[in-house]
């Protein structure tokens, strides 16, 4: 079974951003076609690729809606099956880890210093820890051929 691709008329598509972003969709798309996906997810990004060519949206709203399409097949694809582009768990682990990891670590060396003004250092901090972790992560997936060949720009 394929996937069927994007199809939307050019006069919709009428800003530099939109067209990037309809590009990179399309991209996706492709690529994902050369992947050997189960029955049920070629159904589930063959009905939202179906909803999306049958939108009547248009610049802003159109953007804003192909995103949210793009993210529903992303997400799906990552929960059910670990698919994922390229650095996506880098981007994803680099929040992580500055909020998990970094702020609390922070914290508790402006507290031990008794300086709250200290706490920013953590920040770097867990920045690393999670592109490292992410970082690894993406290579697994890439060893284990579970990532899509195109990396997310917007």
């Amino acid at each position: 079974m394929e996937i069927n691709q994007l199809n939307l008329e050019f006069d919709k598509i009428n800003n530099p951003k939109l067209n990037e972003f309809y590009s990179q969709f399309q991209e996706v798309l492709k690529k994902l076609n050369d992947k050997k996906l189960p029955s049920e997810a070629v159904q589930y990004i063959n009905n939202i690729v179906e909803q999306t060519n049958s939108t009547t949206l248009q610049d802003k709203a159109l953007l804003k809606f192909l995103k949210d399409k793009q993210s529903l097949i992303i997400k799906y694809l990552e929960k059910e099956h670990k698919i994922a582009p390229k650095n996506y768990y880098k981007k994803l682990w680099l929040a992580v880890g500055m909020t998990a990891f970094g702020l609390p670590l922070g914290v508790v060396f402006g507290l031990l210093m008794k300086n709250m003004g200290l706490m920013a250092i953590g920040l770097p901090i867990g920045l690393g820890v999670g592109a490292a972790v992410g970082s690894s992560m993406d290579k697994k997936a890439f060893e284990e051929g579970r990532q899509i060949d195109v990396e997310l720009k917007f």
